[in-house]
């Protein structure tokens, strides 16, 4: 039905639906306050590989003997345990004007890098995008850290005897048996970057430039009353997800970890 509604021009109330065509589809990619939104995700995009890096950084630390290795787990992951909603209140007050940045950066004699964290266009997206790293790490964490320990201690043992240095097992023996994960992670990367809704809406509501793919689909649906063309936004965020996951299983395929 929704790919029916994107070719049409139905406001969602009619009873009647024009036929378009593929007029939405075009309208998308050439109306600019709509194509500006996939701007928009290259910044959640670009948050998630460092949200990947560190995840697998801290699972590959925690995987091994390490002094309060549970406490730091849980710290990690907890925030993924946390409604969206409610982190997204919590970093309001955190960016917000004389906020804990501010009284942060205060304390330490850096006033002059206080600013509009969520009103500044320029940087407003990296402080959003700064949030979902903080809140997704746990997720990446965890499936990181249960590929690395179902790795077999003997493979360890033998690196060590050979006089491996811990760089060197993550680059023979960790990061080609986790590889598998690696590329989920990636396809989760590209589909959460264009898929981004809870916290940019909660936090700026969409205003000054932080309107997400989602956002944009939402407001052109349910505000606008244009379901044709908020419907055709949906079904292209469906289509990038199914290519983007096709390529990574060509470029990528899934084959049995061999590391003898």
């Amino acid at each position: 039905n929704m790919f029916w509604y994107s070719l049409t021009s139905w406001d969602g109330l009619d009873k009647t639906k024009e036929f378009v065509g593929l007029d939405n589809y075009v309208a998308v990619f050439t109306r600019p306050e709509l194509f500006r939104v996939f701007y928009v995700s290259l910044y959640y995009f670009a948050a998630s590989f460092v949200q990947m890096a560190l995840a697998l950084y801290f699972a590959t630390v925690l995987s091994f003997s390490t002094r309060f290795r549970n406490l730091f787990k849980g710290i990690l992951f907890f925030p993924y345990l946390i409604n969206g909603v409610a982190i997204a209140l919590i970093f309001v007050f955190f960016f917000k004007p004389d906020g804990t940045l501010d009284s942060i950066l205060a304390l330490f004699g850096a006033e002059n890098l206080q600013q509009q964290w969520l009103g500044n266009p320029d940087i407003n997206n990296i402080s959003l995008a700064s949030t979902s790293v903080w809140r997704y790490m746990g997720l990446n964490f965890v499936l990181f850290l249960g590929a690395i320990q179902s790795i077999p201690g003997q493979l360890y043992e033998a690196a060590e005897l050979d006089g491996a240095s811990r760089f060197q097992q993550f680059r023979y023996i960790i990061a080609p048996s986790i590889k598998p994960i690696i590329g989920l992670s990636f396809i989760l990367a590209i589909s959460g970057s264009l898929a981004v809704f809870e916290i940019p809406f909660i936090m700026t509501g969409g205003a000054n430039g932080t309107a997400t793919f989602v956002i944009q689909t939402v407001d052109m649906a349910f505000e606008s009353l244009k379901v044709g063309l908020g419907s055709a936004m949906a079904v292209i965020l469906l289509v990038i997800v199914l290519v983007v996951t096709w390529v990574q299983r060509k470029v990528v395929p899934e084959e049995k970890v061999n590391l003898t």
